[in-house]
């Protein structure tokens, strides 16, 4: 009995999953369009599997949003350092002339 229950509720589980996404171009269950779906679920009701999401790929942009700013950051961040590290003395190459 306690078998029958808990393959009742599992396959209530997946057939609420499966039928929460609609195939429609970019349309999310709400009705809004653009918004990416999150999809949990595999297979449909009937056991086919659902086709991959679409995949939205930036590239180049991305990495230029994601690494100009950084660089620039680490840059300054380097900058004031070698400052502040020159101003107490702590690492200032020494001036010896070899000659």
């Amino acid at each position: 009995m306690a078998l029958t229950a808990a393959g009742s509720s599992l396959r209530t589980l997946l057939l609420r999953n499966s039928a929460n996404f609609t195939r429609n171009a970019g349309l999310n269950p709400r009705g809004v369009k653009g918004s990416a779906l999150s999809r949990s679920a595999v297979t449909s009701g009937s056991g086919a599997i659902l086709p991959n999401p679409p995949k939205t790929s930036f590239g180049l942009t991305r990495v230029t949003v994601v690494v100009v700013p950084f660089l620039y950051l680490g840059t300054c961040i380097s900058k004031n350092f070698a400052a502040v590290l020159e101003e107490h003395e702590i690492f200032v190459p020494d001036d010896d002339d070899d000659d």
